[in-house]
């Protein structure tokens, strides 16, 4: 038994620091694809694609000649098959490798910024006026800017509670914050297609989660019906948090770009309010 160990042993390349170097590079890559996929519909696709390499093996073995010639048809497909159907998280992917900053300073540390968006996140979630406000960091959201009604003003608490007025013309949707100024207000979110949140969360919190998948911006909701405040950030929320926890949150952007596991969801052991 020694023995035979000893010469499988032989036939292992050595193990370098390149090497050791490569095999981390390549774990860290698998770890970021299942984070992206995992709960996703991507996750059931992948599924029935290694079921399908699954019966070619078992055909080659069992020399099933008509089904491994089929599925050997179909092999160099594949590969335009997946992209298409994993185009977002491709691009959820690339963005979450390129927002990882040496140096992560925006213009939200400065502090009367934050203060401004806590005076009015406090006095909505006192008043239960529903409102989602998106906070942008390294990645750009010029996309979702240009779907609503663009103004380019100064951030203030008192812009902020008019523009979610009940009744107001711009109080639906959401409101993106560049730098010290709100660039548009009513803008149109994507909607998280994650299956656990779509049929647990209202529109306005599903939106909330799901530019924070396109992005790495932070999203605070305030519930029309509760006034509990949410926030999310890396596609995950935490509900029903104080205005310390969205101040450290506003606060400790150049932290969250590095470790996206800060971003803590307590979704699955809080009762969910349709917002």
């Amino acid at each position: 038994m020694a023995a035979w160990w000893t010469s499988l042993l032989g036939y292992l390349p050595r193990l370098t620091l390149t090497a050791a170097f490569d095999i981390l590079c390549v774990a860290f890559l698998i770890y970021q694809f299942i984070a992206i996929v995992r709960g996703r519909r991507a996750a059931h696709i992948l599924t029935g694609l290694f079921l399908m390499l699954g019966v070619y093996v078992i055909a080659s073995w069992a020399q099933l000649e008509l089904l491994r010639s089929i599925l050997a048809m179909l092999a160099p497909y594949t590969a335009f098959a997946l992209i298409v159907m994993f185009q977002s998280d491709i691009r959820r992917l690339l963005a979450r490798l390129g927002r990882r900053r040496v140096l992560g300073f925006t213009p939200l540390q400065r502090r009367e910024v934050s203060d401004e968006i806590l005076l009015a996140v406090g006095q909505l979630a006192a008043q239960q006026i529903g409102a989602l406000i998106v906070v942008e960091r390294h990645i750009g959201l010029r996309t979702f800017v240009e779907s609503g009604i663009s103004l380019d003003a100064r951030l203030s608490r008192d812009l902020l509670m008019t523009i979610f007025h009940p009744g107001a013309l711009l109080h639906d949707g959401a409101v993106i914050v560049q730098g010290d100024r709100i660039a548009a207000a009513a803008c149109f979110l994507p909607l998280t297609t994650k299956p656990a949140l779509s049929s647990r969360l209202g529109t306005r919190h599903r939106a909330a989660i799901g530019v924070t998948e396109e992005a790495d911006c932070l999203s605070i909701v305030v519930s029309e019906e509760t006034g509990e405040v949410s926030i999310a950030a890396f596609g995950e929320m935490e509900m029903n948090v104080s205005l310390d926890r969205v101040r450290e949150r506003l606060n400790d952007g150049r932290r969250e770009a590095h470790s996206r596991e800060s971003a803590v969801s307590t979704l699955e052991s809080t009762s969910v309010q349709r917002g």
